[in-house]
């Protein structure tokens, strides 16, 4: 891809740029991210722009190669850079939902039974009432396949945002899942328990018995999440 011509929004606080290369190595170090997926966040002086790393394992990612996309997903510098296929997932999420400020796309293991199982995935935690309508789940094949399961232009991730509609999560068939939230700390807490919650409910299921789901009069967002961000980065970021 030749570098395009497009203006940048300008620069951003070295902070939110650190939050965003926390966030890649917090989700990777708990498994929510493979060498795969990834973490991105709206420009704070341009909605129709976005930050996202070039194409890198999540693990890897530094302060260094986060890029500036803007709302059609084409890098504003590229300079030759590698940029993810699936950076379509993130634009359209932007597009489509205004007050979405950060973005997560994971293949997260425990949910891809969920997307193919047709079984619901819901809120049997607290910590993931966030989940209590359940999570939609995106057919690519309603949209056209281009490389497999991959997300990589624009139609099919405007459908994906469509299936995902005012939700927090969406599956997606055989493949992981879209993540969205208000700020960076959120969307990872919301990654990190889609899983956490999803092993959970796992479990649940195999006792074969009655689950008495989190019901939405009962939903909560966490307290005190800068206190769980603190501990996340302290743990994935120790030694680097």
């Amino acid at each position: 891809m030749a570098d395009t011509a497009i203006q940048s929004a300008g620069p951003v606080d070295r902070q939110l740029v650190e939050d965003l290369v926390a966030a890649s190595r917090i989700l990777a170090h708990y498994g929510v991210l493979d060498a795969w997926g990834h973490v991105s966040a709206r420009h704070p002086k341009n909605p129709d722009r976005y930050l996202l790393s070039r194409a890198l394992a999540p693990a890897l990612v530094t302060a260094g190669d986060i890029m500036e996309f803007d709302i059609d997903s084409n890098p504003v510098d590229q300079r030759g850079r590698r940029v993810f296929l699936e950076r379509f997932i993130h634009g359209e999420a932007y597009r489509a939902r205004p007050d979405v400020m950060a973005v997560v796309h994971s293949h997260s293991p425990t949910v891809i039974p969920f997307s193919v199982t047709g079984e619901p995935l819901k809120a049997i935690s607290h910590i993931a009432s966030f989940l209590t309508h359940g999570c939609p789940c995106f057919e690519i094949r309603d949209v056209g396949l281009t490389q497999g399961l991959l997300v990589t232009n624009s139609k099919q991730g405007a459908a994906l945002a469509k299936v995902l509609g005012d939700r927090p999560v969406a599956l997606m068939r055989g493949h992981g899942n879209l993540v969205v939230a208000q700020d960076i700390p959120r969307v990872v807490h919301r990654a990190l328990y889609t899983e956490v919650n999803a092993q959970q409910l796992a479990t649940a299921l195999s006792f074969k018995r009655p689950i008495r789901y989190v019901e939405p009069d009962e939903a909560q967002d966490p307290a005190r999440l800068g206190d769980s961000w603190d501990l996340w980065k302290h743990e994935a970021l120790k030694g680097k």
